[in-house]
């Protein structure tokens, strides 16, 4: 059974299946993070929606690319949960099936493409009180054995 974070489940809400793919980014004693500006300003993983006809791997490139500007290897599949959100910049209820793996962060090859996005390296303590998912945290908390 695949683990829940977030807000609880709204009865008789219809939710819109929406896969996406994170990464944790171990650089040395650093965490590779975002930090999206808009709608709320939040440090979070790496990644976003899978789009159709893409593969999970295939949009983590192309996700960690656009967020930080940094190109990534070897990744690795550390496992999955749901999580049930209104998403603001869709204006959308979700329910979000997320892959977390851990891949290497090999070089930054310019700023972030994504509006609103920073790409900042954080000491992996303060990562885990920056990041904004319950979810995520608990994969970054299991990866850092905290």
């Amino acid at each position: 059974m695949m683990r829940r974070h977030g807000e609880r489940v709204v009865n008789g809400k219809r939710y819109r299946m929406r896969p996406g793919a994170y990464a944790i980014l171990p650089l040395e004693t650093r965490i590779l993070l975002t930090h999206q500006a808009a709608p709320v300003p939040e440090f979070q993983l790496p990644g976003g929606g899978i789009d159709p006809g893409e593969g999970p791997i295939e949009a983590l490139h192309r996700e960690v690319f656009e967020e930080t500007g940094w190109r990534i290897a070897n990744p690795r599949k550390l496992g999955a949960y749901r999580l049930f959100t209104f998403m603001p910049e869709y204006q959308i209820w979700a329910e979000k099936v997320c892959h977390i793996y851990v891949a290497r962060p090999v070089r930054p090859h310019g700023p972030p493409q994504e509006e609103g996005h920073s790409a900042t390296l954080i000491d992996a303590g303060l990562a885990l009180d920056l990041v904004a998912s319950d979810g995520d945290r608990a994969f970054l908390a299991s990866f850092l054995e905290v």
